[in-house]
């Protein structure tokens, strides 16, 4: 598989990053020892023409230092936690406060700025190990965690997450690919599925409030298939605060059960993905603040160049008690399952 493992680029410390292609011989995708970064997937269009469908960066520098998380395994906590404080069994944690010295925001940015160990490779999958210590970052307990990126027969990228801690503590993860299924230009015509009758509304350092809110008359309601840019601009409170979509939508189907979650099809090239996932939530997030810079390419990144779809337990979990929990027992082992399915009309 040698073939397979190129060397990408070096840290700022000089340490070699290495790049892992699997593929199913139709579709393939591009892994980064470094963050477990998801940085490419390569799909045909319905004319057989095939372009990567995700945003990044040629060389490996931007990965390094860039706070967009292009592809990135996102853990201990995807997403926001209020004040960058929760507690456990009565006893408060104050973890990195890495957004505005306010919010820790995807656990900091723990997992996704370190190494990650390659443990298998084959043709059509990998799978990558990282060991966070006890406290790390604030966090409670020794962690153990796994990501297992698949390239399936279906055509989809599966990637599977396990953890397991010492002690009692939260875990979310995801992954923070941003999509573009054109291969170019910007999303705002992309066409967008969410199987979702509310969200959870947030306030105006984009932290929820609780309430979980039904997305029916708001510019929210992804229930039917609608253009991303449709309502982006509008006056909406929640997509002004955030300068476009940056919500989590509470998803239809029981936490554990892999179904069918979101869809999102670009007219143009006629390529469709669907979302998969056994996790309660899903955060659709419109690279409101990706600043202009070069990209893969020759392609330029820049404002709603793409599209996340992040695959999660609510923001601020530990801190809302009616959203569904993710506090996990020493010992008691984390697992989730995720997959983007490709296919061209």
């Amino acid at each position: 598989m040698e073939s397979l493992k190129k060397l990408f680029g070096k840290t700022s410390k000089g340490e070699e990053v290495y790049a892992y292609t699997i593929t199913n011989g139709k579709i393939s995708a591009e892994i980064l020892d470094f963050g477990a970064t998801l940085r490419s997937i390569y799909v045909p269009d319905k004319n057989g023409n095939v372009a990567d469908v995700t945003i990044g960066y040629e060389d490996f520098a931007p990965y390094e230092t860039s706070s967009a998380y292009e592809g990135k395994t996102v853990g201990r906590y995807a997403n926001r936690i209020c004040g960058g404080k929760f507690e456990i069994n009565g006893k408060e944690y104050n973890v990195e406060k890495n957004e505005n010295n306010i919010t820790c925001l995807h656990g900091g940015g723990e997992f996704s700025f370190n190494f990650w160990k390659v443990e298998n490779f084959s043709d059509s999958s990998i799978t990558l190990s990282f060991e966070s210590e006890d406290g790390s970052f604030g966090f409670p307990g020794k962690m153990e965690a796994r990501v297992t990126f698949t390239v399936t027969e279906r055509n989809g990228v599966e990637i599977r997450y396990s953890a397991v801690a010492d002690k009692d503590t939260i875990i979310n993860f995801t992954n923070h690919s941003y999509f573009n299924l054109a291969g170019k230009g910007d999303i705002l015509g992309h066409l967008l599925k969410i199987n979702a009758n509310a969200f959870t509304p947030t306030d105006e350092i984009n932290i929820p409030t609780g309430e979980i809110k039904s997305v029916a008359a708001t510019p929210m309601d992804f229930r039917e298939f609608k253009v991303i840019g449709k309502e982006i601009n509008s006056d909406y409170a929640q997509l002004v605060n955030a300068g476009g979509y940056d919500h989590n939508f509470c998803l239809i189907g029981e936490k554990g059960q892999i179904r069918a979650v979101a869809e999102a099809y670009d007219p143009e090239s006629e390529r469709r993905m669907t979302v998969y996932t056994d996790l309660p939530g899903i955060q659709l997030y419109t690279g409101n603040f990706l600043e202009r810079c070069s990209g893969k390419a020759g392609r330029e990144n820049y404002k709603n160049c793409g599209f996340c779809l992040e695959t999660q337990y609510y923001p601020d979990t530990p801190n809302q008690k009616n959203f569904p929990q993710c506090t996990f027992k020493a010992g008691e082992e984390y697992n989730s399952v995720t997959i983007f399915e490709f296919s061209a009309d």
